[in-house]
């Protein structure tokens, strides 16, 4: 198949409505960095894991450091062309909702009204011993009260509000406390080797079964969370729809990839759909 706006928006309408799946990739353009890249392999250090960061306080202490630096970015991160464009395909009744693997709230931002946010949200951070929510704004101000933050390059800045610091001052490093309990506090967001709560899982089934389809957009699907709605999909007989620069896990469950300029095309279709919306009418 042609990659091109064309033939783009011939399998869309043709087995509207989809549920989009969407990873890192499609918030790169916004200037918060990816995990792989195209080809898959892992960029920069590994990421703290679940378990290290629930009994290890040496980890929450890597974790805020790090997060105090690179949590900055990610706030002032806006939607981007491709954001926007999966807004203006739910609205024209091409998209039934979004499921994303990412914590930016970016497709919230955008104006996309049903997103799941699979792997949870940054902006907001639980107790884990009381179980108050608090801002990821308010965190950081505190962050910045009990600590005297270095300066950090563009090139120190790692995914998910992440940065790489020397070991000398996380070591020094003063961690923000429950303001209820005095509790440990942890970002609202599934870590690596952290378990999707079921009833989030069940919403994104409860969302696919409802759809014609699945396409999943700037995502390798190298991680399982993600890869499942693949393979159920697949196991629907419903069609699945790559758009994703590199390789993916699920490409040979595929009925078609865009690979080339996929945002691209996403961007072009959303134009188009703009631009007939805005045609007056005739007669």
């Amino acid at each position: 198949m042609s990659e091109t706006v064309e033939s783009l928006k011939s399998v869309l309408w043709e087995g509207a409505p989809w549920v989009a799946l969407t990873g890192a990739g499609i918030s790169s353009a916004s200037g918060i960095p990816t995990y792989r890249d195209h080809q898959g392999k892992w960029l920069g250090s590994n990421p703290i894991q679940h378990d290290e960061f629930i009994r290890d306080a040496a980890m929450r202490r890597r974790y805020w450091s790090r997060s105090a630096l690179g949590w900055p970015r990610v706030a002032r991160a806006l939607p981007n062309a491709t954001h926007d464009a999966l807004s203006t395909l739910e609205a024209a009744g091409i998209l039934s909702g979004v499921i994303t693997q990412n914590v930016d709230r970016l497709h919230q931002s955008s104006g996309t009204r049903t997103v799941i946010d699979l792997h949870g949200r940054l902006d907001r951070a639980r107790c884990l011993d009381c179980g108050h929510y608090e801002s990821r704004a308010a965190i950081q101000e505190r962050l910045e009260t009990l600590n005297e933050l270095p300066e950090v390059s563009d090139t120190a800045l790692r995914p998910d509000g992440d940065a790489d610091l020397p070991k000398t001052y996380i070591q020094h490093f003063t961690v923000p406390v429950c303001q209820h309990c005095n509790g440990t506090l942890m970002p609202d967001v599934v870590f690596f080797g952290g378990t999707v709560p079921k009833d989030r899982v069940d919403a994104c089934l409860d969302l696919i079964n409802s759809a014609q389809g699945l396409i999943v957009i700037g995502s390798s699907l190298s991680v399982y969370s993600g890869y499942r709605f693949c393979r159920h999909a697949a196991s629907q007989d419903k069609p699945l729809v790559i758009l994703n620069q590199g390789k993916t896990r699920a490409d040979s469950m595929s009925h078609c990839r865009f690979s080339e300029a996929p945002f691209s095309l996403l961007e072009k279709l959303a134009q188009h759909i703009t631009s007939t919306q805005q045609e007056p009418a005739h007669g």
